[in-house]
């Protein structure tokens, strides 16, 4: 292997990687921030050893549950992430630990690297041909089509000629297939094109950026974030065994929300049954989320897009009865897992983009003050704020600069 690409930190800041005793196996979580934070502090309230891998200055390595951290300079490149991911678990003897990833891009290195990486850690993320369903948006909707479960209207333009082919009408949206590419050079899950000029421009604009192929122009279901409604679950050997259905009360950015910034657990049996006939279909297993946008025009929900990983407000899961990080890492030690279901009416808040996302809503008068300052005081949980473990919150204030450059939040 290549000369180090890794830093090691901890709570004593040692200057060089020392193995991490436990008389438990630990757990991996390859991404800090505040999902990753999430899955810390969740498995380290139950005592087990976590190490934080990333590649960006993030807050999870700040939490009192955090055994361990160690900075890589990538996690874009799936070799380098595997590498990295080895060399850290060789380095801090990791050996029988358990692997979370919490971006695509390592979800899809690790399916696809999970041999080799089966040899040292524990790898709850299914192989590639369980993976690509939801990695490719182009095989997610075909999928669908197939089950009958309903999607947008979708074209898929090789080329600008081919996009007066297109039947449909503006407004549209233009996104990846693979989005990977796409967010980190727009920091933009989607663009939103008012005309058929613009849907021209636009195209072009992408076709500089992702593969020929890979650009997807959808119509536009009405309505904003209070339309869209998400399946979380831990699934296995065909069932559920924990499940949670949220709606998406608010998100940021508000058009396309690269993620949620208010949502509240909710029943919907409807959607539970279109999710569970897709993860059956792939005869999925681990954490899942799968994203719908209820069409005000027709009341079908619609697939939008599933993510093979810890969603950005699992966090709720605990307040509502459904603990996703620890059942996933209870199942890969074989400590047996209970069903479980979550109840419905937890909240759940990310308040440093939330109030952002309410300043545009009150201004355009979409949002009461009144109403929003309900929604606050009505919240179950917080995405980072954590009384018992203050300094991650502390840290991320400090690093909004960073975040909104790197990022665009």
């Amino acid at each position: 292997m290549p000369q180090s690409n890794l830093r090691s930190t901890s709570q004593r800041r040692r200057r060089r990687p020392s193995p991490v005793r436990s008389g438990r196996p630990g757990a991996i979580i390859v991404g800090g921030d505040y999902q990753g934070l999430g899955i810390v502090r969740s498995l380290g309230a139950r005592g087990v050893p976590t190490c934080v891998i990333d590649d960006e200055r993030s807050i999870a390595r700040f939490s009192r549950y955090a055994s361990h951290a160690v900075v890589c300079k990538d996690l874009r490149d799936e070799r380098r992430t595997v590498e990295a991911v080895l060399e850290a678990g060789s380095l801090l003897g990791l050996d029988g630990w358990v692997l979370f990833p919490t971006r695509d891009e390592t979800v899809a290195a690790f399916a696809r690297y999970r041999r080799q990486l089966a040899e040292r850690f524990r790898v709850p993320t299914p192989g590639w041909e369980i993976i690509q369903p939801a990695w490719d948006k182009r095989v997610t909707y075909a999928l669908a089509a197939e089950l009958g479960i309903p999607v947008p209207r979708t074209w898929y333009p090789s080329e600008r000629a081919a996009l007066r082919a297109i039947d449909g009408h503006p407004p549209f949206a233009i996104k990846p297939a693979i989005k990977e590419h796409f967010v980190y050079a727009t920091k933009r899950k989607a663009w939103r094109a008012e005309t058929t000029e613009e849907l021209a421009a636009m195209f072009d604009s992408a076709a500089a950026i992702v593969e020929p192929g890979e650009i997807m122009i959808q119509e536009l279901i009405p309505g904003d974030g209070q339309q869209q409604f998400a399946y979380c679950a831990f699934f296995k050997e065909q069932e559920p065994l924990a499940k949670m259905v949220v709606q998406r009360r608010r998100q940021h950015p508000q058009d396309f929300g690269r993620a949620s910034t208010f949502v509240q657990t909710v029943d919907l049996p409807h959607l539970e049954t279109l999710s569970e006939q897709f993860l059956r279909a792939i005869d999925y297993y681990g954490l899942v989320e799968l994203e719908f946008k209820l069409d005000p025009r027709d009341g079908q929900y619609k697939l939008l897009d599933v993510n093979a990983r810890t969603w950005g407000y699992h966090t709720i899961g605990s307040a509502a009865g459904v603990d996703f990080p620890y059942l996933v890492y209870a199942d890969q030690l074989g400590l047996g897992v209970e069903r479980c279901c979550a109840t419905a009416g937890i909240r759940w808040v990310r308040l440093v983009t939330d109030l952002c996302t309410a300043a545009v809503e009150l201004a355009h008068g979409r949002l009461g003050l009144r109403a929003y300052a309900r929604s606050l005081a009505g919240s179950d949980v917080e995405s980072v704020f954590s009384r018992r473990d203050p300094l991650p919150w502390l840290m991320e204030l400090l690093l909004i600069p960073y975040l909104a450059v790197k990022r665009g939040f």
